[in-house]
């Protein structure tokens, strides 16, 4: 039963590391992509800022979702009780 706990607990750090990491640099270019278009034409600020914003928000979820799967797996872990059965 412990490597299944250490194997999971390994998944779980990568998953967690991943599903960080990569939002963060998605987030990192959205925010740059902006900052030159408004540079380019800032009379269209209102609608870029929209976008930008709407864009930060649905990338912020794919991390919220990676954080609840990493949870599932280490609190409770479907495999732990189908090994003890």
């Amino acid at each position: 039963m412990s490597w299944i706990v250490l194997t999971s607990t390994v998944a779980a750090a990568l998953a967690i590391a991943l599903g960080v990491m990569l939002p963060a640099l998605a987030m990192g270019r959205a925010i740059s992509q902006a900052l030159e278009s408004l540079a380019r034409q800032p009379e269209s600020e209102r609608s870029i800022m929209r976008t930008l914003f709407i864009g930060l928000a649905m990338i912020e979820s794919l991390a919220i979702y990676c954080l609840v799967i990493v949870l599932i797996i280490l609190f409770r872990n479907p495999l732990l009780e189908y090994l003890l059965k």
